[in-house]
């Protein structure tokens, strides 16, 4: 018997360039099309009356875009689930999972350029919008967003066994990638003001946290900031990998380490994950897949 299923169209690259000023504007975007629905005849029995070809929605990503500007991927992805459940008889429920690659305008002279562009912080914003055409719920985010501080970190009194070899620290270098994912309480919300609010309150608080115990212990500190910096989201789930960084030992080389030399490992990483909610927070229906 079938179970669970659904299908769609991932990796659709959009890149739409506003050229109705002399100051062009540029939105680059990655988007995921998915949708659920009774598409049972098309598994068992092989009728594909019900389905529309993922060539389709790939095409109209880009005939949506083509009918005027993007704007927010939040926006963009409300538009284009809205789209596929009119046009989709069968489908029940439509996801769209948009990234965003950051560009910056290069400077010439101090002054930015009207139409030239440069890659931007290695960070993308991310959007995830799931609508049952009754209702929608719209997921912000952030992914890849690098942080390092060189003190203001410890990680002591910790569970000990016997095979338990790492020395406690008292202030020791911290870094992590974060990815954030937050959820809208609605679907008017001032998404780049928004993402903008968490983004900062999440860097600002890694910095800040100087009496930090743990890598566990500064995520919720930039949790609970965030909900504070922006009353439009109730939920904010975080994923922080530990980018270790060990100091050397120099004394085969007749040296101390005087706490100023590190090696960087990217494997094996420990991985750091939490929830913070707002108190009587809404229930997140299937804002989160």
């Amino acid at each position: 018997m079938l179970g669970g299923n659904r299908y769609g169209k991932s990796g659709i690259r959009l890149v739409r360039v506003d050229r109705s000023a002399a100051w062009h504007d540029l939105v680059d975007l990655t988007i995921d099309v998915t949708v659920e629905g009774h598409f049972a005849a098309a598994y068992v029995a092989g009728d594909n009356s019900a389905v529309l070809p993922t060539d389709t929605m790939r095409g109209t990503v880009y005939a949506l875009a083509g009918q005027g500007p993007v704007g927010e991927p939040e926006a963009f992805g409300l538009r284009l689930a809205g789209h596929f459940l009119d046009t989709m008889p069968a489908a029940r429920l439509a996801r769209i999972d948009l990234v965003a690659h950051p560009w910056g305008r290069i400077e010439v002279g101090a002054i930015p350029h009207p139409h030239a562009f440069t890659a931007g912080a290695g960070w993308r914003r991310t959007a995830t919008v799931t609508s049952t055409g009754a209702e929608a719920w719209v997921v912000g985010g952030v992914t890849d967003l690098v942080v390092l501080k060189t003190a203001g970190s410890a990680f002591e009194g910790f569970l000990r066994d016997r095979f338990t070899t790492l020395a406690e620290t008292g202030d020791r270098i911290l870094a992590t990638s974060v990815t954030a994912r937050w959820r809208y309480t609605e679907t008017g919300a001032d998404w780049s003001g928004s993402f903008e609010a968490v983004r900062r309150a999440l860097v600002e608080t890694f910095a800040a946290h100087d009496d930090s115990r743990s890598l566990q212990h500064t995520l919720y500190a930039m949790g609970e900031a965030a909900l504070a910096a922006c009353p439009e989201i109730d939920e904010l789930r975080m994923v922080m990998p530990n980018r270790h960084h060990f100091p050397v030992d120099l004394e085969p080389y007749g040296q101390s380490n005087d706490g100023s030399v590190f090696v960087a490992t990217d494997r094996p990483f420990g991985v750091i994950e939490g929830e913070v909610v707002r108190p009587g927070a809404s229930p997140p229906g299937r804002a989160w897949g």
